[in-house]
This record gives C-alpha cells, structure tokens and sequence, in this order.
C-alpha cells in the first residue's frame, strides 16, 4: 500500500484558450485520441496508488461527475448487442464506491487557493495534487516515480523538468541548493521569474506531493503573482520547517493547456497505439513532405 492515498485535482479552470470548444464542455473533458484529459491524470494516480480523488471544480462541470459514474443505460444496451470491447473501453471509468469527492471553487482564486479547499478532505496525512493540464508520457507514470522517491525523502516534493532560459517566465523555478541524481534540494522557488533573474532552469510542472502543513502556509500567505494564491508560495514559505526536493521525472511532458501542446499529445499518444501507428505515421509523412520542399 502506498502512503500517498489521496490526490487533488484542480479542475476549476474555465479553459478560455480552447473556446468556443469549451463553452459548454469542461476542458478537462476534451479526448486526447480516445479518453479525455482528466482520464489520463487519474490512471497515472491509480497506478500510484491513490484511493481517494478529490476534485476541486466549478459551475459548468458536471460532466467529470457524471463521467466517473455508472452509466446502467448505455452498458444495458452494450451488452444486449454484444458490444464486448465496448464495454471494456468502459472499465477504465469505473471508481470504487466512495473514492470521488467534489468541492466546489466559487471563485477563481488560484492554485492555492484550490488546494486549501481540500484541507478537510485530506486531514493530516501527505497527498498528492495532479493538474490534468500536464499530461506525461512515460513508462512509469510521473507520480509512481516520486511516490517511491517520496519515502525516502519525505517534506515537499515538485515534479521538475529542464527548460530554456528563456521559458523560465512561464514557470514556477527551483532554486537549487544542491542535487542528487534526480533529486535537488531546494534553497528557495519563485513564481515565473523573469529570465535573467531566474535561479535556475529547473521548471516546477503539474505533479507534487505535499505534507499536510501546506495548509497552515496557505492560511497565512497572500495573494502573489497575478493576485492569486500561489501554491508555490505557500511551499517556498514552508521551506525552513518542511524541506522542498525537486523531483525530475523521466519522460515527457505536454502542455494539453496549450492547443499546440494538445495537438503534440495527440500525435504521440496516437502513435504510441499499435493499432493507429502505421496509418497515421505515413499520413504525417504525407503532410511534411510538401513543407518540406516548401523549405
């Protein structure tokens, strides 16, 4: 049993940069190939081992809700038709009774403020918080690895990645102390730094594991960058009493908040699937070669 049961998701963004999509289906909802977002976020969790799913939502998102639960109608009728692989494709949107919370953001007032909304579901004990936005591709999901790092090395823990220089400002960035394979010990984070004033290109993405005394940090800080509450901040201020370790995980990351890097998800993801590779594969080499002569 892992000792990382519980796991945010922050799903309370209205998605502006996919409308008109988005006007009336949650972001989170949009299928990257076959499933939607939020559907990769919480199988990399399952395999993780979390067994409570807390999401923090919005007006206009009943259909993750409605999504997790039993659909009697439509499995009915799948199965007086025979439609075995249908229903199979079902499974994977099958939760244990009990596992779902949902806790409503009124206002958007930021990441942190959207973990704070948890405190009570999550008690005292360390969880996770995934952001469907970030969706990783790997052999072994993003947060199985830092679970398993996380028991060694227990405080705050940030998935990270390497950026440019020059995207620093788009990030949360470590300020590294020191660092230990895949492990850096932080000295300090700051919010989407400008880039000649960023202590590193070590870039915080949408994966972390967080003792239960974050929620004491939230209560205290204020709004930060964008006049939000940072989660960032609330760690950065926990630093001293808690300790904060980067995690770099293996494997890549797209940004499925972006449309182009939902379009890039979607092609690799594709790709990835024996059934699709061959087809698609040469259909894009179709597509590059007039660029290319273009070129």
């Amino acid at each position: 049993m892992s000792h990382i049961r519980k796991a945010v998701f922050p799903v309370a963004g209205m998605g502006t940069r996919f409308l008109p999509a988005t006007k009336s289906i949650p972001k989170e909802m949009l299928p990257l190939v076959d499933r939607p977002l939020i559907q990769y976020a919480v199988d990399e969790a399952r395999a993780a081992g979390i067994e409570e799913f807390i999401f923090v939502t919005a007006a206009g998102k009943g259909a993750l809700e409605d999504y997790f639960d039993t659909a009697a109608a439509l499995e009915q009728r799948l199965t007086a038709n025979g439609k075995t692989s249908a229903l199979a494709a079902l499974e994977r949107t099958r939760m244990p009774e009990g596992a779902l919370s949902f806790v409503r953001q009124n206002n958007p007032l930021g990441l942190g403020h959207a973990v704070r909304l948890a405190a009570r579901l999550i008690g005292n004990e360390p969880f996770a918080v995934l952001l469907p936005d970030d969706v990783i591709r790997s052999p072994q999901g993003a947060l199985s690895q830092m679970v398993a790092a996380h028991a060694q090395h227990r405080g705050h823990m940030v998935a990270t990645m390497d950026v440019p220089r020059a995207a620093t400002s788009s990030y949360g960035i470590l300020d590294v102390a020191n660092t230990r394979g895949r492990l850096a010990q932080a000295r300090g984070l700051v919010e989407k730094p400008r880039p000649e004033n960023a202590p590193s290109t070590s870039a915080i993405v949408g994966r972390y594991i967080l003792e239960p005394s974050i929620f004491d940090r939230l209560a205290d800080i204020g709004p930060g960058a964008g006049g939000e509450l940072q989660l960032t901040d609330a760690i950065s201020a926990d630093l001293a009493r808690t300790g904060v370790t980067g995690y770099r995980f293996d494997g890549e990351r797209f940004d499925c908040g972006s449309v182009q890097g939902f379009v890039q998800a979607t092609v690799a993801f594709a790709l990835d699937r024996p059934e699709l590779q061959a087809e698609l594969g040469a259909f894009l080499t179709d597509c590059a070669a007039p660029m290319s002569a273009a070129a």
